[in-house]
């Protein structure tokens, strides 16, 4: 499957929306380094973890849909406050780390000028260029947030088993339309799921050990045999687009 045009279009509609006063180049003056230096760290390390590319843009757009693309979702939890983090649809992020490191990086550079937003949001497009995805001019100039609330973040993210009507009206809430919807929805081609987050499709659909008959019998099979061989697999990862890395 290969990326389109428009999946560019709609992730710079979806930044512009929750940033209105972004500009492109925001650190020329006083980083001017700063995105060679993300591209470049990108670059080294993604070609050997290509999952990576699809944790860090799934993190970048958890953080959008909370309280706009300002780093809240980087935050840790404090003995008084759950941070986004531990929300349950945040426990399965991947690259805090991935970003840490890279955070130390533009530091050396240049200490306390570059947001941690903005480096999660430029790294995440730099992430999904390197596999051969497209590339989108990123506006940058994000402030970091101060708060990080766990409970907004379970209300806010997307549910997997939300329905059309649910997910229009959080897109819309958030000005984007059915057409960001699918475009956005299409950046899962480049991830990886747990066979658990979907074995109910295979195994007990109805609750009756029955498989869903929407699913493609020869991909369900395959599924079953050679992925996902039983319904309590929780550590086998499934590619959601496979062979999408190569294609």
């Amino acid at each position: 499957m290969r990326f389109r045009g428009p999946t560019i279009l709609v992730c710079l509609g979806f930044l512009s929306c929750v940033h209105a006063d972004l500009k492109l180049g925001f650190y020329d003056n006083s980083c001017p380094k700063a995105e060679k230096l993300i591209l470049d760290f990108v670059g080294e390390h993604i070609p050997n973890a290509p999952t990576m590319a699809a944790s860090l843009l799934r993190m970048h757009f958890h953080d959008c849909f909370v309280r706009g693309c300002d780093g809240s979702v980087l935050i840790n939890s404090t003995g008084t406050n759950q941070a986004e983090k531990a929300a349950t649809p945040n426990q399965t992020l991947r690259g805090f780390d991935f970003v840490d490191r890279l955070k130390s990086v533009v530091e050396e550079e240049c200490p306390g000028i570059v947001s941690c937003a903005d480096i999660l949001a430029l790294a995440a497009r730099d992430a999904v260029g390197v596999i051969g995805g497209p590339f989108w001019r990123v506006p940058t100039g994000r402030r970091d947030g101060l708060i990080s609330n766990s409970s907004e973040a379970l209300s806010e993210i997307p549910a997997p088993t939300s329905n059309l009507s649910s997910l229009q009206t959080s897109f819309a809430n958030r000005g984007l339309n059915a057409a960001d919807l699918v475009l956005l929805s299409g950046a899962h081609t480049i991830g990886v799921a747990h066979c658990e987050s979907f074995s109910d499709r295979l195994y007990n659909f109805t609750g009756n050990g029955d498989q869903d008959p929407s699913l493609d019998g020869f991909y369900a099979t395959n599924l079953k045999k050679n992925k996902c061989r039983d319904a309590t697999d929780e550590t086998t990862l499934v590619e959601m687009d496979p062979g999408s890395f190569r294609t």
